[in-house]
């Protein structure tokens, strides 16, 4: 439907915008996913990872509780992340009879690796798609996004 000339288009409601934004985050997050895919992480150790670097070292429990798994699962991530030498356990200081885990150095810089990756791939892309005027249209977006989502 095309609108008359001289006339401003309406305004989208809120549900058209969410669902407008969420449809291409979605893609974004798997595009940004797919350019780290060299680092053999899965998604679940990749957001482990970063939870471990940017949070601290937490308990399994902690840890299944903020990825919304089993602590089994958990466990199961954090033995492949072992394995790897990406994270290490030891002692809870609080409890004893626990431990934590935290990210080792090559894990931080297996994740620095894989957040490089992700900001080069999008940095290439909005320096090839995007002119001045569009990439600072975006600059506004992001920071309007970031109000959304309360960071």
């Amino acid at each position: 439907m095309t609108q008359p000339s001289g006339t401003r288009p309406a305004d989208p409601t809120a549900e058209e915008v969410a669902q407008q934004l969420a449809s291409v985050v979605g893609r974004l997050l798997r595009r940004l996913r797919s350019s780290s895919s060299e680092s053999l992480l899965t998604p679940t150790q990749r957001s482990v990872l970063a939870r471990l670097e940017d949070g601290g070292p937490a308990t399994t429990a902690d840890l299944a509780r903020a990825e919304f798994v089993r602590p089994q699962s958990m466990r199961l991530t954090l033995g492949a992340l072992e394995e790897q030498g990406l994270v290490e356990r030891a002692p809870d200081p609080a409890d004893g009879r626990k431990s934590v885990v935290s990210a080792t150095d090559a894990g931080r810089t297996t994740l620095a690796g894989v957040r490089a990756a992700k900001r080069n791939w999008l940095a290439e892309a909005v320096a090839a798609e995007l002119d001045g005027a569009e990439r600072r249209t975006v600059a506004d977006a992001a920071v309007l996004i970031e109000r959304l989502v309360g960071s």
